[in-house]
């Protein structure tokens, strides 16, 4: 369940608990090494980034590394959907059209899992851009309360979605989606399952496949209509009520989450200065988005059961 009013960040001891394999000493050596790259804004991480970053990265300090400052300079160069981040006219628009909800029940490997689902089937209204602007914003306020997950889900359902609306995605936009989910964010991504999956579902992966490395096809499930399937993965009880489960209505989760954005607007200010300042980066050379698409091979590798 959603903290309500403003949230508070989740204890940095009790992430020590549930992951008695991250040590101090690894935190602390992070921190240590920040002080030795000006460019990224080390000042304004807390240590529970560092634990979410290291903990999505297997323990593994020197991907971390690799991870954090792609993280950052992502964030910085993919203006998109992370400059000036606030509860603006882009966020209501978009709050409007496309429904995301962090589900209240873990998953049956106990994973948290996000519902994604347009409310608005006019396409008119459907901003991609916009709409993974507002996952981000969820996520980061959705992780800063809960803190390390044990692997996220992400369920999109494809109900009130037509051709129009594929025909509104635009390649750079997907393309840089898929290239931070894979490569940098901060999650241990476990499953990705498309639900009420309509005729032309093979268009839309025709569109994404050339942009999906294998393990993340490999962790990609579609669901037919009615298809039981995927209550083998979540169970039916923690889905909206109009997809027969026993949460709140898809109007009730709509408006708690344009609340909880409002509540939480200071968040919002101080996570924008958590940019890059390339002319700080100690070898000189200043990152782009032509030379981040150029990179061969990953940092960061899927988590496959």
């Amino acid at each position: 369940m959603l903290q309500v009013g403003v949230v508070q960040p989740f204890a940095v001891e009790k992430e020590f608990v549930k992951n008695p394999k991250i040590l101090r000493e690894d935190i602390q050596k992070l921190r240590e090494w920040l002080k030795t790259q000006p460019h990224l804004p080390g000042d304004y991480l807390t240590d529970l980034d560092l634990i979410i970053a290291f903990h999505s990265c297997a323990n593994s300090a020197e991907v971390t590394k690799q991870v954090l400052d792609l993280h950052y300079t992502l964030r910085t160069l993919f203006t998109g959907f992370f400059k000036d981040r606030a509860l603006d006219q882009r966020f209501t628009n978009s709050v409007n059209t496309v429904l995301l909800a962090p589900l209240p029940k873990a998953t049956v490997k106990g994973y948290r899992a996000l519902y994604c689902s347009l409310i608005e089937s006019d396409a008119r209204l459907f901003n991609f851009c916009d709409i993974i602007r507002n996952v981000m914003m969820v996520i980061d306020l959705w992780q800063y309360a809960e803190g390390t997950w044990p692997g996220f889900v992400i369920v999109i359902d494809m109900t009130l979605t037509s051709l129009a609306h594929l025909a509104k995605l635009d390649i750079m936009t997907v393309r840089q989606t898929l290239y931070f989910l894979q490569e940098c964010m901060l999650v241990r991504l476990k499953e990705v399952h498309f639900i009420n999956a309509p005729s032309f579902m093979d268009k839309l992966m025709m569109l994404l496949k050339p942009f999906m490395k294998k393990a993340l096809l490999d962790i990609i499930h579609i669901h037919e209509a009615e298809s039981p399937v995927l209550y083998n993965y979540i169970p039916k009880e923690a889905f909206p009520k109009e997809l027969g489960g026993d949460y709140k209505t898809k109007k009730e989760l709509k408006d708690e989450i344009q609340q909880w954005v409002e509540d939480n607007k200071q968040f919002y200010k101080e996570e924008n200065r958590r940019r890059v300042n390339e002319s700080l980066r100690p070898n000189g050379q200043k990152a782009t988005i032509e030379e981040i698409f150029g990179i061969q091979g990953s940092f960061k590798k899927l988590d496959i059961d």
